[in-house]
């Protein structure tokens, strides 16, 4: 991530189903009782269901290559997390807006109303971790667990990136930008990325991950709900970590619009003080799958 960052390091496939959510966003039983493999979330968002499962979190390849992991992404480890609902995209500034409406809750000190018409599909950027937390909670919803992030973005065949382990184009992913210019012009639609790609690169689905997520890699990164530990991975639990009880600083992911490539892949872990804004800086949110 960006210098002004605090360094201490930055989920196969399931078709998209049409059964959608409806009233307050409690998702549609199937017919045989299963899941339905996409919701409607309370603020509007379609999220998708990642299933129950292991995945292989983290890596064992750290060393000094843009391929290669930092030691904080050390060791490589088998996770179970159990099913849950995630954002496809990344929350935009004109759903923000209407959570700033409904609740009065404060604007970031990087706000542009303007943004609102001009750029109202970008992702929010300028939030702190409360900013998001918030937003989360009045959506019926919570930020993603550092786990959970990483199972939508790399799936279960321990991929480098959401795409594979291709090396990143400017097509595929918005990243390596360099300095802000505005939100039209630095940041990517939440919905861009998934259209052509196959006739340039082979990628069936652009920059997607897995599961038919967007910009896990890229645009904006994404506060998590954990807090930050650079050994975590070593005295983790195999089953649904939530990471350490407390900390100084929270887990941030995904990489960023002015992130190099080794700073986008999966395993890349960041973090930074729960009070951090930048224009680099945005989340999505998830939800539990209800009981049956």
């Amino acid at each position: 991530m960006r210098s002004m960052w605090n360094v201490g390091s930055r989920v196969g496939l399931i078709f998209l189903s049409a059964v959608l959510c409806v009233g307050a966003g409690e998702p549609v039983a199937k017919p045989n009782g299963a899941q339905p493999e996409s919701a409607i979330g309370k603020d509007g968002a379609p999220m998708l269901l990642i299933p129950e499962g292991e995945f292989t979190m983290g890596t064992d390849d750290v060393g000094a290559g843009w391929q290669q992991g930092n030691s904080n992404e050390h060791p490589e480890h088998t996770v179970t997390v159990k099913s849950y609902y995630i954002d496809q995209f990344e929350v935009t500034i004109a759903r923000y807006a209407k959570f700033l409406e409904a609740t009065k809750h404060s604007a970031p000190p990087s706000w542009d109303d303007d943004a609102v018409t001009s750029a109202g599909d970008r992702p929010v950027v300028g939030v702190d971790w409360e900013d998001a937390n918030a937003y989360c909670k009045w959506a019926g919803e919570r930020l993603p667990t550092e786990a959970e992030w990483e199972k939508a973005a790399r799936g279960t065949d321990k991929r480098r990136f959401p795409w594979g382990d291709m090396q990143p184009f400017v097509d595929i992913a918005n990243y390596n930008r360099g300095l802000w210019v505005s939100y039209p012009i630095t940041l990517a639609p939440v919905t861009s990325g998934a259209e052509g790609m196959s006739i340039r690169h082979g990628l069936k689905d652009g920059g997607k991950s897995p599961y038919g997520l967007y910009h896990m890699a890229g645009n904006a990164a994404e506060w998590v709900a954990d807090w930050y530990d650079r050994e975590y991975y070593a005295k983790a639990p195999k089953e649904n970590p939530t990471g350490p009880a407390e900390g100084d600083k929270k887990v941030l992911r995904g990489g960023s619009w002015g992130d190099p490539p080794r700073n986008i892949r999966v395993t890349a872990r960041f973090s930074a003080d729960p009070e951090f804004r930048d224009t680099s800086v945005g989340f999505r949110c998830a939800m539990d799958v209800p009981s049956k």
